[in-house]
């Protein structure tokens, strides 16, 4: 039977940080996770391609910077047990597409420098 992407997700901050204690802990306390679930979201708005959906994609992206210091655009294509480990400061850009176990640190920047 197949995880759901929301339980891998946990699952994964548990595997690969010692420092998480409990799931309550994971879910309430991860900045990471918040940022890649806002994603979930913001990227399921950005592929259906209409303008107001689109808009509001850019939208939730930018209010999920705000609270937790990561931004990720709404095109990036993310693939599964990603984990942004003291976020601050990462930046992950439109041209981006990231494979299967990641890690990813603070200050970390990706995506195209120029047009």
């Amino acid at each position: 039977m197949k995880k759901s992407k929301f339980l891998e997700d946990i699952e994964t901050i548990f595997s690969r940080d010692p420092a998480a204690k409990s799931w309550f802990e994971v879910i309430s306390c991860y900045p990471g996770l918040h940022a890649l679930w806002s994603h979930r979201l913001s990227n399921l708005l950005w592929r259906t391609k209409f303008p107001g959906f689109m808009w509001l994609a850019r939208f939730f992206s930018t209010l999920s910077r705000m609270i937790t210091g990561i931004e990720i655009h709404p095109g990036v294509s993310i693939g599964r047990r990603l984990f942004i480990d003291h976020g601050n400061g990462v930046v992950i850009g439109e041209t981006s597409e990231i494979g299967d176990d990641c890690t990813i640190y603070q200050g970390v920047t990706l995506g195209g420098t120029s047009l």
